[in-house]
């Protein structure tokens, strides 16, 4: 059974406005994104470069107001720009399987548990920290001292971004 295309467009030629045109400042209403979010997007790739009226000015139709409100709710549920970078490559692609974005989704959830432990420990910390506060004036603050100590106690192991592909 082939697959239906998801309509958030890549390609410039895709992205013609059909209907009424938005200007950047009429999508960033519209969708609540900033402006220089818009501009970053497209900058690094996730937003195609939009269709230009004859005087000059950006003009984005649905395809790249449905592709802006897919990129922002990734990043609202915590993916990196690389992840939706991949889930767009496997969408644009249209050949993309349920089990590749689950793959991705799993991925993403034990990077999620692992930042929850993480915080977890810095909660402890902090804890710890601010227990050893007298509240005083003084000069010396508990709290202060840790966040200048670039070892502080017992702080999370940080681990290195990895990037996931699914090929």
């Amino acid at each position: 059974m082939p697959r239906q295309s998801f309509p958030i467009t890549a390609r410039k030629a895709e992205a013609a406005p059909r209907g009424k045109p938005l200007t950047r400042g009429a999508l960033a209403t519209r969708t609540g994104c900033n402006i220089e979010t818009i501009r970053y997007y497209e900058r690094v790739g996730l937003l195609p470069p939009p269709p230009r009226s004859a005087g000059g000015h950006r003009l984005y139709g649905e395809g790249l107001v449905r592709r802006l409100n897919f990129v922002r709710r990734s990043r609202d549920l915590g993916f990196s720009i690389e992840e939706i970078r991949e889930l767009l490559r496997l969408v644009d692609g249209g050949t993309y399987t349920c089990r590749e974005i689950e793959s991705l989704a799993r991925d993403h959830v034990r990077e999620i548990r692992r930042k929850i432990a993480d915080l977890r420990k810095l909660e402890g910390v902090f804890e710890t920290v601010a227990a050893q506060c007298s509240g005083a004036a003084v000069p010396d603050c508990p709290i202060i001292d840790a966040l200048f100590d670039p070892v502080g106690p017992s702080r999370p192991a940080t681990r290195p971004v990895t990037s996931r592909s699914v090929e």
